[in-house]
């Protein structure tokens, strides 16, 4: 049970119920919009109630499945309980669930990965279908009948304003300090005055959520924590990656091409961007900005210490140590911090205009550039493209780091060809391993190749990709892109037939 004196107004507090009987409103085949990016702010309770129904109907042999439309990834109790109760028949964004990631790659889940600046667009265009349910997580109702976010923002107020009806989840475990640091504004198409951002922590909406009471058919009490995964601890690879960065960061203020705090940062989601921030600590950069997706531990550190001025992202996600201090942590930095919805914090007009400095991470390159980020072998869908191709198409400059390995050291991370390409050689400028950087900026296919090959590939990789691009240079009809078609496409399938390259 959450705590009720969260919820100020009287109307609403009359709709309160359990989760179970709030599940019960939604019905097989509904499209149902719900809170969360990264594992923060999503709704816990609903969800769960909803799948507890799911495996029911199925045991009935009956069909209770739905479309799940969300900001980005959510928790084991909403992407895992749905996905393994077999009753997700869609889901738009990125996921990042084990159980869900089975569902969509045995074609289960009908996946629909988008960028997600044009996921509420898409939505408010029909792209997707009719949303018939938005069921969000919030902090607090205020008398009014306004809301205070949780830890994420999101589509959240996309879907309260498209959705026939409303399930809201009221969770006390979040913190009652967030009041005050959203900034909630919703887009209408294109065209249109430029969005009043020049600064990353310039605000123009409003602190608050909301929505008709009219549309609100359930509140539902909860006391639950965010996912909140832990970031593992930085280690070698991670500890070069970040350096690599540094050091190639310090030559470009040299030369004049950034300033002394460098444009406002953009880093992806998860242990090496998490690592890659944690070497900014350490070195000579201060009054650093973010313009970004998501505020993780790293960043919340440089926050506290006064080496990052201010921040912008659309939600929280941090390590359970952080968000149990989460409450302390926002008192010295809520006035500069910003959540914002996700339309706005990863819009290509306002990362173009700050000039962002984007750092996100890859599952393989190939010696020419292009970089795969979301399926393994070109087919098995890992997470999603997520925010990186809003962040890297429009960045000022564009780096895309890895490991050189993977599996133990099976697999190399450099490719001769990229099976499935999200983002194309032109819009990746720097690629970095542990091993090396490669600076891509004005060099030729040919030139790149050269490059990423002798300073971020592994060096026990090293000599059949060189070996390869001898014999496409010294095969192939066009000297421009060279390339071995047949061998090329087969370089995958090599790896798990012999478990390393000849």
């Amino acid at each position: 049970m959450g705590d009720v004196s969260r919820i100020a107004c009287a109307a609403l507090r009359a709709r309160i119920m359990p989760a179970d009987q709030a599940a019960g409103r939604i019905a097989d085949g509904d499209n149902v919009g719900m809170s969360g990016f990264t594992g923060a702010g999503y709704p816990k309770a609903v969800p769960q109630a909803l799948a507890a129904r799911m495996r029911a109907a199925a045991s009935r042999g009956d069909s209770l499945k739905i479309g799940v439309w969300t900001g980005a990834s959510t928790g084991p109790e909403l992407d895992g309980a749905l996905a393994a109760a077999g009753g997700m028949a869609m889901r738009v964004p990125y996921q990042a669930d084990p159980a869900s990631r089975r569902a969509i790659n045995t074609g289960e889940t009908r996946y629909v990965d988008a960028h997600l600046s044009k996921v509420a667009g898409l939505a408010r265009d029909g792209c997707f279908g009719h949303l018939n349910w938005a069921l969000i997580e919030v902090t607090r109702i205020l008398e009014d009948g306004r809301f205070v976010p949780s830890t994420s923002v999101g589509n959240n107020q996309t879907w309260f304003d498209l959705a026939d009806k409303v399930i809201l989840e009221v969770n006390s475990w979040q913190s009652d300090k967030l009041e005050g640091i959203h900034d909630i504004q919703t887009l209408h198409g294109f065209g249109g005055a430029p969005l009043p951002l020049t600064a990353p922590c310039d605000r123009f909406g409003s602190p608050y959520l909301t929505c008709p009471a009219e549309k609100i058919a359930a509140v539902v009490e909860t006391h639950a924590a965010d996912r909140n995964s832990p970031f593992t601890p930085p280690d070698e690879t991670s500890r070069c990656i970040a350096g690599h960065i540094l050091d190639f960061l310090e030559r470009e203020v040299r030369a004049g091409r950034m300033p002394e705090h460098l444009h406002p940062l953009q880093t992806g989601v998860g242990n090496v961007a998490n690592a890659v921030l944690a070497g900014f600590a350490d070195s000579r950069f201060a009054n650093l900005t973010a313009y970004t997706e998501v505020i993780q531990d790293s960043m919340l550190d440089l926050l506290r210490e006064g080496r990052m001025r201010c921040a912008s992202a659309t939600s929280f996600s941090v390590s359970p140590p952080v968000a149990a201090e989460l409450d302390s942590i926002l008192d010295g930095i809520r006035d500069r911090v910003v959540l914002r919805p996700q339309e706005i914090s990863n819009h290509p007009g306002v990362i173009r205009r700050l000039g962002c400095v984007a750092i996100n991470t890859m599952l393989e390159a190939d010696i020419y550039g292009n970089v795969n980020s979301t399926c393994v072998m070109g087919s098995r869908m890992q997470n999603g493209i997520g925010g990186s191709g809003d962040f890297t198409r429009n960045a000022y400059l564009s780096f895309f780091v890895s490991p050189s390995i993977a599996k133990n050291g099976a697999v190399s991370c450099i490719v001769p060809m990229a099976p499935h390409v999200d983002h194309p050689d032109h819009d990746v400028h720097v690629l970095v391993t542990e091993c090396g950087l490669a600076d891509l900026r004005g060099l030729s296919p040919a030139e790149r190749a050269g490059t990423i090959i002798e300073n971020c590939a592994h060096p026990r990789f090293r000599d059949a990709l060189r070996d390869y691009f001898k014999r496409a240079k010294a095969r192939s009809h066009a000297r421009h892109c060279p390339h071995l078609l047949a061998e090329a496409l087969s370089w995958h399938e090599r790896y798990i037939r012999e478990g390393s390259m000849r």
